[in-house]
């Protein structure tokens, strides 16, 4: 048992778990003619909790339970894997993007898994708290919901099935993300 946890603590290499990943793509399409994905599940537990009539949320979830065990079996395994294993103090990150994040971006706490500057609950005292939790957040699960999909099932599933909109919507994430970080994030800051 002590060897199976050290073996899991350490990082995976790519070319273990990237296959490993890749491979779910084809099992789910062979087992069950599904694709992997995660934001969908918030419509399925809506549609189960809120039985208001809404045109969205009118639909036969109980035939997408599936998906909703297998957010629970995530959520599940990361609970067991933080009670089991823990997690660093220190999260490793290279001194070259330590001193980016400092001189460029401005941060300067490190103790977390997340910049504290920017993930704290101190932060909804102020409008830019407000800005990056609440409206990113609410921007974020809109987004998912107008692509059609999370990161996840785009970027996994959809190219994978050689799709044209999860090749756009990848696109759009990365480009999101380089806007936000290194014009946007800079300007408020």
């Amino acid at each position: 048992m002590k060897l199976m946890l050290e073996f899991l603590q350490k990082p995976w290499p790519w070319y273990v778990a990237g296959p490993l990943i890749g491979l779910t793509v084809p099992a789910l399409l062979l087992v069950g003619n599904k694709a992997l994905g995660i934001s969908s599940s918030l419509r399925h537990v809506c549609a189960a909790c809120v039985p208001a009539g809404i045109p969205f949320l009118t639909y036969n979830w109980r035939a997408e339970i599936w998906n909703l065990v297998f957010v629970l079996g995530v959520a599940l395994g990361g609970f067991i894997g933080y009670q089991v294993m823990g997690h660093p103090d220190v999260v490793g990150i290279s001194p070259e993007t330590i001193h980016d994040l400092k001189t460029q971006l401005h941060l300067t706490d490190f103790s977390g898994l997340l910049p504290r500057e920017l993930f704290s609950l101190d932060n909804l005292a102020n409008w830019k708290g407000w800005f990056f939790l609440v409206l990113g957040g609410f921007l974020v699960g809109f987004g998912t919901r107008y692509a059609g999909g999370c990161t996840s099932g785009h970027a996994i599933s959809g190219l994978s099935n050689l799709q044209w909109v999860s090749l756009v919507a990848v696109i759009g994430f990365f480009a999101g993300g380089l806007l936000m970080t290194w014009v946007v994030y800079p300007m408020l800051f």
